[in-house]
């Protein structure tokens, strides 16, 4: 009887031997990611960790398409992003990427609608009825239903973050990065935002990577990648989390 072959499935993102320098005023080039090797699969919800200057944010700002690698190979959906010119960069980070910061960076004139469909207007020259009621689906879901036409000044920092994390999902995006999106938050917001991230993961099925220093947020991810001097100390499993 002839054996079945099984393929595995193609990862999200796939890192191998990336490496990043900076130059920093030193007579050369200093190395702040030493060859990292990391892959994540669709639907996954990732802490990453470390101490500051390990070399997160760098790695976040790959992994993001904002800066180029130096070496190395990563590969988004299955595509190499080496050889993209700023261009293919913009649209791929366009079609597959979403970005949650620790500040939220909201237009303060703009209100929480007019917020969330910044991306269609900045993609397609126009708010379309579709984005416009996407956005309006999206606020509903993080409880800001009643706030869509508040501008961020009469929102919380919480419901700002809210907004946030709306604007970062209007596109779809297979991929969420959050580098320490409740770290300006007190202890309930924080809580409430980490719970958002995790309703969205489970309901949308969007994979998360989630910087954060807190490590009790940290254990309520799925997996935990440490990065340590520019290079991955630790990858692992978290055992009961939720």
């Amino acid at each position: 009887m002839a054996m079945e072959t099984v393929f595995a499935p193609v990862p999200l993102l796939h890192l191998q031997g990336v490496r990043k320098s900076y130059n920093v005023g030193m007579p050369s080039e200093v190395e702040v990611l030493h060859g990292i090797d990391l892959q994540v699969q669709a639907g996954e919800f990732i802490a990453l960790v470390g101490p500051s200057g390990s070399g997160k944010s760098t790695l976040l700002n790959v992994l993001g398409l904002l800066e180029r690698m130096d070496s190395g190979s990563y590969c988004l959906q299955g595509r190499e992003t080496l050889g993209l010119d700023d261009k293919g960069l913009t649209l791929l980070r366009r079609e597959q990427l979403g970005f949650v910061f620790q500040f939220h960076h909201l237009l303060p004139a703009f209100t929480a609608l007019e917020n969330v469909t910044l991306p269609a207007l900045m993609i397609h020259g126009e708010v379309r009825a579709q984005d416009k009621n996407r956005a309006t689906e999206l606020l509903q879901a993080v409880g800001l239903g009643k706030a869509l036409h508040k501008q961020p000044s009469e929102l919380s920092g919480g419901m700002q973050q809210r907004v946030a994390i709306a604007r970062a999902l209007v596109q779809q995006p297979s991929l969420v990065l959050a580098d320490e999106p409740t770290g300006n938050l007190d202890t309930q917001s924080s809580n409430e935002v980490f719970e958002l991230l995790r309703q969205i993961h489970q309901e949308q099925g969007t994979a998360f990577v989630i910087v954060t220093h807190d490590p009790r947020l940290a254990q309520r991810c799925d997996r935990l990648v440490e990065i340590v001097d520019g290079r991955i100390a630790q990858d692992k499993p978290i055992q009961g989390a939720a």
